[in-house]
């Protein structure tokens, strides 16, 4: 696959692929809760985490799943690619000081227009995957 950030034209192709690495902070965790208005306790209070089945915090599903946007958006199919549609499937939890890999793989391109399917997983550092879906995507 030849790199589509280097070559942001490139049409894509079944089974083109791209990821991104991003390790969870605290910081992103607080700033989360604060930009998505999402303040549930599980994620912010670590005295009331340790009490859930988690058994300590956890960072929000959506924040692992932002980093599949970024992948569309600044790997593949790259800068004014716009989200048409995407499945999620939650299977662990992500807590602070894990490393998360978001990957894209093509699936289906449509002929007749530019829209592009992906499958999408995420993924810690253990190699577990943690959610798992389906974009749909419009890219320029």
């Amino acid at each position: 696959m030849s790199d589509p950030i280097s070559n942001p034209s490139k049409v894509p192709s079944i089974g083109d692929s791209a990821s991104l690495d991003k390790t969870v902070r605290e910081e992103d965790v607080i700033g989360f809760a604060a930009i998505s208005l999402d303040d549930n306790r599980v994620h912010l209070d670590e005295a009331y985490a340790q009490t859930t089945r988690f058994k300590g915090r956890i960072a929000h599903g959506m924040l692992s799943a932002s980093v599949i946007s970024a992948v569309l958006g600044t790997r593949l199919p790259g800068p004014g690619t716009v989200y048409l549609s995407q499945s999620l499937a939650f299977k662990g939890a992500v807590r602070i000081g894990d490393t998360i890999t978001a990957t894209v793989t093509v699936k289906a391109v449509r002929p007749d227009k530019p829209i592009v399917t992906l499958d999408t997983t995420v993924t810690n550092q253990r190699g577990e995957v943690v959610l798992s879906g389906e974009a749909v995507v419009f890219f320029p």
